[in-house]
């Protein structure tokens, strides 16, 4: 079977060097530096991340954190496992491609209750693409991948195409990223038909009247008949050795991202832009917006989710390219709930 392109994007030395000397300021201050890589920025899945400065919830704890945004949740897992960072966000089917390729990741606490990707097209093409069928040869963009993961964007795309009959290599994909400069720009420049992309971005667009959904995760009638579509998206991630030799630390992160839920649950979605310090008008708009669109979009305890879970494994197994090891049995042994807890 051929294998579907995967999408990569250069680590760029002189950032890391950058935030690495920056990091050892915070140290030298008094404050436990911590560096999280996560998509972004405001890409919503990922505001609880954007949130904790903002509020302070790091100083609480000693620490002050700094966020490494990435332009995809694959790219944010490259640097957890190259040891760049010690924490990473990223879509939990993202976590499962890296570890079926041997990478050391551990899935520690949901952040998202609700996968939030949008299936958007350029408006000029209304009248040729009316369904998922209709994209065999057309330019599709993704949230950037690496070599040794595949993100959940690219899953669901590949996922979406096989339902439809499309076979995965009649179509080119390329990255378009996570944030709204990234995924914007692919569309206002035509250099792509179509992009898996993110919220609020998808709708702001769709608002300037440049796309249309096709697809929309959040809608059941829109992906009707893709197993697993209430999947497990953006969760916190670290490696097997900072759990062995810093686990105070991973309970400080968790401690951190729990204080931003409640925080996020407890205030309006104009209260949490406002707090962000978002400035520009139409994206303070847009945002606010897709957040009163989407209340619950964010995990409300900070638990996991058995069922969730088992909607997450689902999808892995139906949108994977290759055969794997049993999906459920890999899950669980991605995921350590010793600080997150389990529920239903």
């Amino acid at each position: 079977m051929k294998r579907c392109p995967r999408i990569l994007i250069p680590i760029v030395p002189a950032l890391l060097l950058h935030v690495a000397f920056a990091a050892g300021l915070l140290h030298a201050g008094g404050l436990e530096s911590i560096t999280i890589s996560a998509p972004g920025p405001h890409n919503i899945s990922y505001l609880p991340i954007d949130l904790i400065v903002r509020i302070g919830a790091d100083r609480e704890e000693g620490c002050a954190v700094r966020l490494l945004p990435t332009g995809g949740g694959a790219v944010a897992l490259s640097n957890l496992v190259q040891k760049n960072v010690d924490f990473a966000v990223a879509g939990v089917p993202a976590a499962m491609s890296l570890k079926s390729h041997g990478g050391d990741v551990v899935v520690i606490l949901p952040i998202n209750d609700a996968p939030l990707f949008v299936l958007m097209v350029r408006a000029e093409l209304r009248d040729e693409i009316k369904g998922i069928a209709d994209l065999k040869g057309r330019v599709l963009g993704v949230n950037t991948s690496t070599r040794s993961s595949k993100t959940t964007s690219q899953q669901l795309v590949e996922l979406l195409l096989r339902s439809a009959g499309v076979p995965v290599d009649t179509v080119r994909i390329v990255p378009a990223g996570q944030s709204w400069e990234e995924q914007s720009s692919l569309i206002l420049s035509a250099s792509v038909d179509a992009v898996m992309g993110d919220e609020p971005f998808a709708s702001r667009l769709l608002e300037m009247g440049k796309v249309y959904f096709l697809a929309h995760l959040a809608l059941p009638e829109s992906v009707r008949g893709i197993p697993g579509s209430r999947f497990l998206h953006a969760a916190l991630e670290t490696r097997s050795d900072v759990i062995a030799e810093q686990p105070e630390k991973v309970a400080k992160v968790v401690r951190m991202i729990r204080k931003s839920l409640a925080w996020i649950a407890s205030h309006s979605a104009t209260e949490l832009v406002e707090k962000l310090a978002i400035t520009d008008v139409d994206e303070r708009r847009s945002l606010i917006l897709a957040l009163e669109r989407y209340p619950a979009a964010f995990s409300p305890d900070g638990r996991f989710s058995t069922a969730q879970l088992r909607e997450t494994a689902l999808f892995f197994q139906s949108g994977n390219d290759r055969d794997l090891p049993n999906p459920v049995f890999e899950l669980d042994s991605l995921i350590d709930d010793r600080w997150a807890g389990r529920g239903p």
